[in-house]
């Protein structure tokens, strides 16, 4: 998950398969009925905490197992296309921003070759937003023009102008959204507050969670947690494309060396993007590709969009 417009200074320093085990959820519910979070997601299992969260869970149940089969079965490198992030119009003339532009690219990105795409829902405004008539409109639209294709969206704190009850509240109102209209995973970044309690709340939703991981105290906060996630998003957010590799074996090695659970998935934003799309296939890792990420080509050129880098990235990757 990357950082609004203009963070990249502060973030120097700085993605995803597999069964998700069971969050500890005790005391973070607030009043939202608390219940269990248990399951394999390979399998298909899914017991709803009850409710209208429940009735919400259920329909994503079939979007997870086949993300999960789909992984364990290619033997290639999984592939998210990351369709928008905080991007503007003026950034690249096909970065997509209502639902309609955000289902055709997830179209064109799914036949280019992603496994999955993650994006970030505009309001009228073309403004990211967090609200659940927003967030339910996109991941709709997206699902009928992609059937089956998993998808996910960001929580990043920015998005509600870094008000941490404003974010809960919005995510917390996604309950009122049909089946079909919550997304499969949402990513949290560990460096924002507020995150556990968040991460609670979108598992009583029946929504996975990606751990954003931009830097070791990242990963430091994650062990201390003791929850366990979707995928652990290792997220190396701008800075020098020459010290690229040596961050994010930094952030690996720590994750690795505090037992931390989860597969990873590693990617890059700005110039160390298509280094660390390289390693990933390299290293057996999950990784992502798209306009949030980057508006060129390895060698520099410019892109036509999300379906150009995703088959750029294929043929990288095989």
């Amino acid at each position: 998950m990357d950082p609004a417009p203009g963070r990249e200074g502060d973030l120097a320093a700085a993605s995803e398969t597999g069964p998700l085990a069971a969050d500890a959820a005790a005391g973070s519910g607030g009043d939202l009925p608390a219940g269990p979070e248990t399951g394999s997601l390979a399998a298909g299992a899914a017991t709803g905490p009850g409710g209208d969260l429940a009735a919400a869970a259920t329909g994503t149940v079939v979007h997870r197992a086949a993300e999960t089969r789909g992984e364990a079965a290619r033997g290639t490198t999984w592939l998210k296309a990351c369709l928008n992030g905080a991007r503007r119009p003026g950034d690249h003339p096909a970065v997509p921003l209502t639902p309609l532009e955000l289902a055709e690219a997830a179209r064109g990105a799914r036949g280019a070759g992603a496994d999955a795409v993650h994006i970030h829902p505009r309001d009228e405004a073309g403004s990211e937003s967090l609200s659940a008539a927003h967030i339910g409109a996109a991941v709709r639209a997206v699902r009928e023009a992609c059937p089956g294709l998993p998808v996910g969206v960001s929580t990043g704190l920015w998005i509600t102008g870094w008000d941490v009850d404003a974010r809960r509240d919005a995510v917390r109102g996604w309950a009122a959204l049909s089946p079909g209209e919550l997304p499969d995973f949402a990513s949290v970044n560990l460096s924002e507050p507020g995150f556990e309690a968040l991460w609670h709340d979108l598992r009583r939703l029946g929504v996975q969670v990606e751990a954003g991981v931009w830097s070791v105290e990242d990963a430091d906060a994650l062990a201390a947690t003791g929850l366990e996630c979707a995928r652990v998003l290792v997220e190396i957010i701008g800075g020098p494309a020459d010290t690229a590799l040596s961050r994010a074996r930094a952030v690996l090695d720590r994750l690795a060396g505090l037992g931390v659970p989860g597969p990873r998935l590693l990617h890059g934003e700005g110039d160390p993007a298509w280094i660390l799309l390289d390693e990933a296939g390299q290293s057996g890792l999950a990784t992502r590709i798209g306009l949030e990420d980057v508006l060129h080509s390895p060698v520099g050129d410019p892109v036509g969009g999300n379906a150009e880098l995703v088959r750029l990235a294929r043929a990288r990757l095989a």
